[in-house]
């Protein structure tokens, strides 16, 4: 019986690295791709659907552990063990003022890309894959896809910028 278990989540964890990987892949060729449409990363953070630019992220990874930081700001989560590197980890819904990231499955952390200069990822309730602004209507300050939903673009440059995302201690 716990062998069955073994087995399926060892099944779970491969599918998992194999959408990464794909995921990564997908990225990486957007990026690369002189001339193409402009894909933005779709992820949700405080059930705001955002998209993020694809050279202002890093990874998406699984939701691990998080290491408490006392008399921080409450959207300031924690640190993480990325790849051996201390990593703080906020809640952008917190953060923008529109209600806290839930964490379940489907949880993921989404690095800043090294470029911006900081060690840091956003708690992602949900990471919705590349999505094409051009595809989208555009309704000033938010987008509308084919489906009805709504898309804000967020620059993580600027937040990287914002003094007061320096600011997390109470």
């Amino acid at each position: 019986m716990a062998l069955a278990g073994h087995a399926d989540g060892a099944g779970r964890r491969s599918r998992l690295r194999q959408y990464q990987a794909e995921l990564l892949e997908r990225m990486q060729a957007a990026r690369s791709s002189a001339g193409a449409r402009v894909a933005q990363l779709g992820v949700q953070c405080g059930g705001q659907r955002l998209l993020l630019d694809l050279t202002q992220t890093g990874e998406v990874l699984p939701l691990g552990a998080l290491c408490p930081v006392p008399w921080t700001q409450p959207w300031y989560l924690g640190l993480a063990n990325v790849r051996g590197s201390l990593t703080g980890v906020i809640d952008l819904g917190l953060y923008l003022g529109q209600g806290p990231t839930t964490r379940a499955a489907q949880a993921r952390l989404v690095s800043f890309a090294a470029r911006l200069g900081l060690p840091c990822a956003l708690l992602a309730e949900r990471v919705y894959g590349l999505r094409h602004a051009a595809d989208m209507d555009n309704l000033g300050e938010q987008l509308r896809d084919a489906e009805g939903a709504l898309w804000t673009a967020l620059d993580l440059a600027t937040v990287a910028q914002d003094a007061r995302f320096y600011q997390v201690g109470l």
